[in-house]
């Protein structure tokens, strides 16, 4: 599946219909807002970048990116472009690996919706968890470098890079778990499960003790992140718009979910033989982490495991309940319908590990 999901997302395409830009009025902002710009200015569009579409913007000495709000009547909230510009130009300032932000449009004059405009990262995406283009030797050092990145992210000083306003400290799993709960719950058409019934009930009675903050990133996957054309190195990580400022913790385990996530579910490495390709353990990951972090262990790791599979089981359910109601606009939808009832049994197998 995963290399469908590259083809349907990697590359341009001549700007689709109802999403195209006025060059002159964007030529006329780049040239007032971006340093050194110069046109002509070339634009296509991105295949991937859904939720918020994307731009590939050329000149003759440079290339960049735009991603804008979509055209229409969107839900209070959502496609809150102006975050993720935010959060890079604010991590930017410390050297973690994000994109140079040039600016943030909040004139809907300009080209019609809110936009941000950034340096464009040449390098390699990475649409398979297996990392199958990488020798077996240099394998062990990719997955050390999202590891890093990742334990990068989470020692931020978020208030000295100004995103103390962020999110709301504290109490992150309580509102969470309740979030998704009451939206798991409210979707009758969808229907009930079992798996996600007992969830519901056990998640906020065990959630561990001590509280933690820090910048999470919320869909933190080898598929979001640039990799050096040559090197094992992640020279930007993309794709900010879940983040927030939450608990480190579950930030990880999101993201070392891939050890149990089925391949064809998302960019997983469940049921591989990870000896054979040289890929560390999930024990060896969580560990390398943790040394990282300046932690011995993490206790209840089970509980974080399975509040990330409860959290994306939701999700899915409720793309089940839209593509019941005749309203999901994603061609993959159907696909993670059929996937929630797998992903409700793989967070309640982790569940009963810490039973």
């Amino acid at each position: 599946m995963s290399e469908g999901i590259a083809e349907a997302n990697t590359g341009t395409t001549p700007v689709r219909a109802g999403y195209e830009i006025d060059a002159a009025r964007l030529t006329e902002w780049m040239a007032a807002n971006v340093d050194d710009f110069a046109g002509p200015l070339t634009i296509e569009q991105f295949k991937g970048g859904q939720s918020n579409p994307t731009y590939k913007l050329v000149t003759p000495t440079a290339k960049y990116v735009l991603r804008r709000k979509p055209p229409g009547q969107l839900l209070k909230g959502a496609h809150a472009v102006e975050r993720e510009a935010k959060v890079m130009a604010g991590l930017g300032k410390t050297g973690f690996p994000v994109p140079r932000v040039h600016g943030i449009c909040t004139d809907d004059d300009v080209i019609g919706t809110w936009f941000f405009v950034m340096d464009m990262v040449e390098g390699r995406i990475f649409w398979n968890a297996t990392f199958p283009e990488v020798s077996r030797e240099d394998r062990p050092a990719y997955f050390d470098a999202m590891n890093a990145t990742m334990a990068a992210l989470h020692q931020v000083d978020y208030e000295a890079v100004g995103l103390g306003d962020y999110g709301k400290p504290g109490n992150y799993f309580a509102r969470q778990i309740g979030r998704w709960s009451k939206q798991y719950l409210a979707d009758e058409e969808a229907g009930r499960n079992e798996d996600m019934d007992r969830l519901v009930a056990w998640l906020p009675e065990n959630i561990p003790t001590g509280d933690e903050t820090s910048v999470v990133h919320g869909d933190f996957r080898c598929d979001n992140m640039i990799f050096h054309p040559t090197e094992p190195r992640v020279v930007a990580v993309l794709d900010w718009e879940l983040s927030t400022l939450g608990h480190p913790l579950a930030d990880f385990a999101y993201h070392a979910m891939m050890y149990r996530m089925p391949p064809d579910i998302v960019a997983g490495l469940e049921g591989v033989d990870l000896a054979a390709l040289n890929i560390p353990s999930e024990a060896e990951y969580v560990a390398a982490y943790c040394k990282r972090m300046g932690r011995e262990s993490i206790p209840n790791w089970d509980f974080y495991i399975a509040f990330q599979f409860f959290r994306l089981a939701a999700i899915f359910h409720g793309i089940k309940g839209r593509v019941i109601r005749g309203t999901a606009a994603n061609a993959q939808a159907k696909e993670r319908a059929e996937a929630f009832p797998r992903l409700a049994r793989l967070a309640a197998e982790a569940m009963e590990n810490c039973l």
